[in-house]
């Protein structure tokens, strides 16, 4: 991976000429993402991600943590204990000059060793997993890293939205998916362009039909206005 995403954060972080990120995936075409959009402070994030951090309590581990505002808030706002982490070389930079005190280069699935109150994915978070079949281990690994009494926040979406109906009314999907909600992510910076990879939105019934099988509650918090939703996983 060429870190492309981190590249932008860090360019908008570093005023270094920073530039709209170019997005494109197997079920939509190409488009414009703003970096600025990743350094939205509390107020201007949406009511479902205010929801999850002002559920946050105890020491908080933030997955994929990107330019690190969702750790920012529960650090300066809440005074939590956050460890912000993400794959990214770049963006754990620019967390660093934003002023996370505890960001670090990290794979959640290597992490060893430490135990958290709360876990935090948020914008699709769940998603790095990349594949249903990957989803069991996934959730075996965060809820390793749960205290007693622990919590995972998560949000995601359903996408069958996105997919055209037959005449009878049900959806048609490509038949060489094994889940509807697997895709395949491009993106592009500066005209560079990244290994594609892949992603994963999943409905609230797969992801609570995985919970239960693998030991953990699922509880929905809220639902959004566009086949979004914020979820708890507890043990």
């Amino acid at each position: 991976m060429k870190d492309l995403f981190g590249k932008a954060i860090l360019d908008f972080q570093t005023l270094n000429s920073p530039e709209d990120l170019i997005t494109e995936t197997t079920i939509s075409e190409e488009d414009e993402m703003s970096v600025a959009y990743l350094f939205r402070s509390y107020n201007e994030m949406p009511q479902m991600e205010q929801r999850a951090l002002q559920l946050a309590k105890g020491k908080v581990l933030d997955v994929g943590c990107g330019a690190g505002s969702h750790s920012l808030s529960l650090q300066n706002d809440r005074n939590l204990d956050v460890t912000s982490i993400d794959i990214s070389p770049n963006a754990i930079q620019a967390c660093a000059l934003r002023g996370l005190k505890k960001a670090k280069v990290q794979d959640v699935m290597t992490l060893e060793n430490e135990k958290f109150d709360t876990i935090l994915l948020l914008m699709n978070g769940a998603g790095m997993c990349g594949r249903l079949k990957n989803i069991p281990n996934f959730l075996l690994k965060l809820k390793s890293l749960l205290n007693p009494g622990g919590q995972i926040l998560l949000d995601s979406s359903d996408i069958i939205y996105m997919f055209d109906e037959d005449e009878d009314g049900s959806k048609w999907i490509p038949s060489q998916k094994e889940y509807y909600g697997e895709i395949v992510f491009n993106i592009s910076y500066k005209g560079e362009k990244e290994t594609p990879f892949d992603w994963m939105f999943i409905d609230y019934n797969t992801l609570q039909n995985a919970a239960f099988a693998n030991g953990l509650e699922c509880q929905l918090i809220t639902e959004g206005e566009h086949y979004d939703y914020l979820a708890k996983l507890s043990t």
